[in-house]
């Protein structure tokens, strides 16, 4: 039953409880109501908030006429990050995507390498794999994290990997297994003490996929500095934005300066000669881009502390609802709540879809998972491990409305 108290009483009529093997997906609806009662419609999954001082920067950028790759902002906003996650280095790029390809690369990814990434994840991090000429290596997930399973994988490496003085090879592919690429799902800190740890055993690169993880932290540390390349994304629907972009975190001087190399086209510094001595990128972050992403990340104390406590309300409001659940942190984790989720229990995730169409009818934006990447035509003959605990997430999935703005 739900537990009535405050802003959340519902009307007594309006009961969410177990009505022959379904749940009453309407109250659902009106508790997600009562968290946001003077929110307007429709309302955004997740929307930027701009109110410090984007406007001043990106005018200054207009105003001297220094928009594109090379500016003051650029370097500032790698200033701000290394300072803010702790990383001794920040490189700014054009996106998440771009950045994590160029981590994939930095660490000796190549053509033919299998790439262990999971397969509840954005596509971007199995097409940064292809872009390396790669195979995305499919892996399961965790409920209680909804990162990387390490336990299931410890015991799937077991079974299929073979280790040899030149690396760890698919005892059944025959491909050198070269990474693994935890993502921190919905801003969510996935357990990385024990992927550190099958990193080590099997001789494997660990490259973080933090897009979604700014302000978040493992035991601690924040992540994206636990890899020894981690990629970062501020596209628009991020908790800090530059429009699009991303960066890449590294604790590694010689790793970026390359970095830094490798996404200016790979240009031998000259005052006016063109000579590029590999291929390169053109991956640089524009300085007008970099500004936004400056002043983004002035407020990003702010941010963080108006998504904790939409987070804890939305928490609050279901904690006694028969049914469903909010996820929440885990005690080794912080997370920024980049999206906050509903999880439906198993006998409910054929109701899944009806509760995107009710609440979406009633003017909030509410989206299932991704679809996991197994499934996507691309990649349905990667390899994979069993995936069962992947799809039945996907199932059982809403993502709720998580702008920071949501609150005061």
């Amino acid at each position: 039953m739900v537990q009535k108290s405050g802003e959340h009483q519902i009307l007594q009529s309006r009961h969410l409880q177990h009505l022959e093997d379904r749940l009453d997906v309407e109250s659902v609806a009106d508790l997600l109501e009562a968290v946001l009662p003077s929110a307007r419609r429709p309302l955004p999954l997740h929307e930027p908030t701009f109110g410090g001082n984007e406007w001043s920067y990106v005018k200054e950028c207009l105003d001297t006429g220094w928009v594109s790759s090379a500016g003051s902002y650029v370097d500032r906003l790698e200033g701000m990050l290394s300072e803010y996650t702790g990383a001794k280095h920040a490189i700014a790029t054009v996106n998440g995507t771009a950045a994590l390809f160029i981590c994939l690369k930095l660490v000796g990814v190549g053509p033919g390498d299998e790439v262990l990434v999971p397969s509840l994840t954005f596509v971007a991090t199995a097409n940064a794999v292809k872009y390396c000429g790669a195979v995305p290596h499919f892996v399961e997930s965790d409920e209680r994290t909804m990162g990387i399973d390490a336990d299931k994988l410890a015991d799937y490496l077991k079974e299929i990997a073979k280790l040899q003085s030149d690396g760890c090879f698919n005892k059944q592919s025959g491909a050198r297994i070269k990474a693994l690429v935890p993502m921190h799902t919905f801003g969510h800190p996935t357990d990385l003490d024990p992927l550190l740890e099958l990193c080590e055993r099997f001789g494997l690169e660990l490259v973080e996929d933090a897009a979604e993880s700014l302000g978040s932290y493992y035991k601690g540390r924040h992540t994206g500095c636990f890899g020894k390349t981690s990629a970062l994304s501020f596209n628009g629907n991020k908790v800090v934005t530059t429009g699009g972009g991303g960066a890449i975190l590294t604790n590694d001087a010689s790793i970026a300066n390359l970095a830094k190399h490798l996404t200016t086209t790979a240009r031998i510094s000259h005052r006016w000669s063109f000579v590029h001595d590999q291929i390169g990128y053109n991956y640089r972050l524009p300085n007008i881009n970099a500004a936004l992403g400056c002043a983004q990340l002035e407020q990003l104390p702010r941010f963080l502390e108006q998504k904790r406590l939409l987070a804890k309300k939305y928490a609050d409001a279901f904690r006694d609802v028969f049914g469903v659940r909010i996820f929440t942190e885990r005690p080794f984790a912080r997370s920024n709540y980049w999206l906050n989720v509903l999880i439906l229990d198993e006998p409910y995730a054929h109701q899944r879809d009806e509760v995107l169409e009710v609440t979406q009818r009633r003017g909030l934006m509410t989206r299932p998972t991704w679809t996991p990447m197994h499934k996507l035509a691309m990649y349905q003959g990667s390899p994979k491990m069993q995936l069962s605990i992947t799809e039945n997430l996907e199932q059982r999935i809403v993502n709720l409305p998580s702008s920071a703005s949501l609150v005061g």
